[in-house]
């Protein structure tokens, strides 16, 4: 998976380290990742995935089943892993053609990326987003030094959204899947966006500090490779208060031991202080 800017992998999930020299800070997404139950989704989806990859190679499997039944276990639980890893990879190449883009850069030529890219100009010109006028920001890393935590927002944009069509600034988070529809989102999505937007601090190009800009209005938008489609999410006060819960849960988390020693009986012929009756 591509690294945000000043992120790094450890142990405990992804942390930012911070320019200006204090300690490390939890990554939005490490928090979700390590608060937020998504096995009610997940364990579904690798069960279809699953099931689906046997039924499509019936024939091969079964011929295996009785002599290479350890390796074809092996192998059959490792396929949800690598559509998950697959899934994550063209996210990360959606994302990186997404800020080349809004950037005016060149962009990578990527059949399996392009109809998502095309998909993400459609939007743009659908809501005449002049990429000089109205993109504030892209990919840009965003701290809340007091709480202990950051994360890169992939767009901050004036759309007309306001009474009067009024320029109003906009929160928006990129998702790219092959097989949800466009107008599907997550709960922790609006926990994920109200972590970004009531960040105190944003890092400039040259790693200096910048106040976070007042955001008006919070999204998710859903890149398909036919469709798009950008769902407003309510990324308030309260949406930030439920994320402030999970984020002391994964500080609780990660500083915990992950072992313990038993406890033993006594010895046999250990003294006691019990009384004889």
């Amino acid at each position: 998976m591509t690294q945000p800017r000043h992120a790094q992998n450890t142990e405990r999930g992804r942390y930012y380290s911070d320019p200006a020299g204090g300690p490390d800070l939890v990554s939005v997404t490490n928090v979700i990742d390590t608060a937020v139950n998504k096995s009610m989704a997940l364990v579904p989806w690798g069960v279809k995935v699953t099931v689906e990859h046997v039924l499509d190679n019936l024939d091969a499997i079964a011929e295996r089943a009785a002599d290479d039944r350890p390796a074809l276990t092996r192998e059959l639980k490792a396929i949800h892993r690598e559509a998950k890893e697959r899934a994550a990879n063209l996210g990360d190449r959606v994302h990186a053609a997404a800020e080349a883009h809004v950037l005016g850069a060149p962009v990578a030529d990527d059949l399996e990326v392009r109809p998502y890219a095309d998909q993400l100009r459609q939007w743009l010109t659908s809501w005449d987003v002049d990429l000089d006028k109205h993109v504030e920001a892209t990919e840009i890393t965003c701290l809340h030094r007091r709480l202990g935590y950051a994360g890169t927002a992939d767009l901050l944009v004036w759309l007309p959204t306001g009474p009067g069509r009024r320029l109003e600034l906009w929160l928006i988070d990129y998702k790219s899947s092959a097989t949800r529809p466009a107008k599907s989102v997550y709960p922790e999505n609006t926990l994920q966006l109200a972590a970004l937007r009531y960040c105190e601090t944003v890092l400039l190009p040259d790693d200096t500090d910048a106040p976070m800009p007042r955001i008006e209005k919070a999204g998710v938008l859903n890149l398909r490779s036919r469709s798009h489609a950008l769902v407003p999410m309510p990324a308030d006060r309260s949406a930030h208060r439920a994320f402030r819960g999970a984020l002391e849960s994964t500080k609780w988390l990660h500083a915990a031991a992950s072992s313990y020693p038993a406890l033993l009986p006594p010895a046999a012929d250990a003294p006691t202080t019990r009384k004889a009756a």
